[in-house]
Order: C-alpha cells, then structure tokens, then sequence
C-alpha cells in the first residue's frame, strides 16, 4: 500500500519531526510512506471571507497538484465523520482489498482546505471537533494509520 499524506506547511517544530520520524521509521514495515508538503500561502493576520477563501484556493491548488490521479483521497476536515482506531483499520484494510493500494490523506492549513480538495475527496475524516495545528495532526494521523496497520495484523498495541 502506498500512503501519502499531503499537508499545507513545512514542520519546523523538533519534538513533531522526531515523533513523526518514529512512526514512518515504524509504518516501513507496513506500507510505502510519503510526506509531501506544500508551502502555505502568506496571508495577513486579519482577512476578509473573500480573502480566506483566496488563501484556501491557493493552497487547494497546490495540494490537488500532488494528489495521484488514481489516489482514493481521504482529506482530515471537521465536518467529516468520526471513526474510532477499528474502524479506520476497517476502512483501510477494504480498500487495499477492493484495489485502492494509493491512498492520499490531505491536511489542510490553518484556514482549512478548499471547497475543490473536499470535493475532490473520496471521503471526509474527523478527528475531532476541536480543532488542532495543522502540524499536530501529521503526528496524530501517523500514530492512527500505524495503529490501524497494527490491528489489521492481530499485532498487541495499547488501548
């Protein structure tokens, strides 16, 4: 399986890099990894909802143009739905069973993703109603895709 998460912003936080380190070095063993992040569009702290959704376009724009044609895309918003670690590892497990060996989650900026990256999405993720950085959720994602990789395979991992 090959998985792609597509992110707006480059992570400069250490502590992130090295945990995120971890769980690719991890995920190895599993699947074909790939980080790909795409620069955020410079955006003064006040804009209008006209500006915002130029903000998103820009950067909508630049995910889309990393996203494989043939990738089932998963993009990490709010208002998608709420799984818990078994059924992500469901969700996974069918579609590398029915063929969908690219997989392409997409992590918006701080603004969010563009109306065109969720319309493009094959489904919606949330993990939550908070709301979390950007960064973060690369980490968490990580950690969520090795645990589902983990259950697939009966392999002992936490609760």
């Amino acid at each position: 399986m090959n998985i792609s998460i597509i992110t707006v912003g480059k992570l400069k936080e250490k502590y992130l890099k090295l945990g995120i380190d971890e769980y690719l070095k991890r995920l190895s063993a599993y699947a074909k990894m790939e980080i790909i992040e795409v620069p955020d569009e410079k955006a003064p702290e006040e804009l209008s909802e006209t500006e915002m959704i130029q903000v998103k376009q820009k950067e909508g724009e630049r995910i889309l143009s990393k996203v494989h044609p043939d990738a089932h895309v998963i993009a990490l918003a709010i208002e998608g739905k709420m799984k818990s670690s078994e059924e992500l590892a469901d969700s996974l497990d069918k579609l590398a069973t029915y063929g969908k060996s690219k997989i392409a989650f997409v992590i918006g900026g701080s603004l969010g993703l563009s109306q065109e990256v969720l319309q493009r999405a094959d489904e919606k993720l949330s993990f939550s109603k908070m709301t979390f950085p950007h960064q973060l959720m690369k980490l968490i994602l990580l950690e969520q895709v090795y645990r589902a990789f983990r259950i697939n395979r009966g392999e002992p991992y936490h609760k």
